[in-house]
């Protein structure tokens, strides 16, 4: 794969919109099991609100928890010549922030990846990135943030997928957000994880 095109690819999904996105059907939530007393309570609706927000892809392998507010969940069909999937597209039209999830074949380790992607950011006009940093997500989990001039910033986090796949996240928002736009781009990629193997599928 030619990390070139995976990088246009993954910046082209950030700055556009995908014109086959269609709104996600959430997982139906089960009905929480309850608990005496006021902390049991809100834990029980803690509980019911994570459900509801999960969000399964079983033919891509992965699971996420979609953020609250204004938040939405796009799922889209595109798939790039080189195998790269851009199954859902997440976006707050209050903050103008983006976040897009890529599902690629395992061609690469994820910090491999990764380096990649900075080499071809910091080739690219206007483009800062911080160095690659291990994440406790995963045992492979990396990620660092870019800059694009003073106007717009950015998160990149790369992980295992599972046997044959690796996640690529990519958020962008404007600088001028509030700060916690950054805590909750950070708690979605944190919350993105790979379905476990099924005893059929080993």
């Amino acid at each position: 794969m030619d990390a070139r095109r995976l990088l246009g690819w993954g910046l082209l999904a950030l700055c556009t919109a995908c014109s086959g996105a269609k709104q996600a059907v959430r997982e139906p939530s089960e009905p929480g099991t309850g608990g005496s007393g006021v902390s049991a309570r809100r834990q029980s609706m803690h509980s019911e609100e994570l459900a509801s927000r999960r969000y399964v892809d079983e033919s891509m392998g992965f699971e996420l928890i979609q953020p609250g507010g204004t938040w939405q969940l796009d799922q889209t069909d595109e798939q790039t010549p080189e195998g790269l999937a851009i199954p859902v597209v997440l976006r707050d039209p209050t903050t103008q922030a983006q976040v897009v999830l890529q599902v690629a074949p395992a061609v690469a380790s994820p910090v491999q990846f990764a380096e990649r992607l900075t080499m071809g950011l910091r080739s690219q006009p206007g483009f800062v990135t911080s160095d690659i940093e291990p994440l406790p997500m995963s045992d492979s989990a990396v990620g660092f943030y870019f800059a694009v001039g003073d106007n717009v910033r950015g998160r990149v986090v790369v992980r295992d997928g599972g046997a044959d796949r690796v996640f690529l996240m990519l958020a962008t928002w404007p600088a001028s957000a509030p700060e916690d736009v950054a805590q909750t781009v950070n708690a979605l990629f944190e919350s993105v994880r790979p379905l476990p193997v099924s005893p059929e599928q080993t």
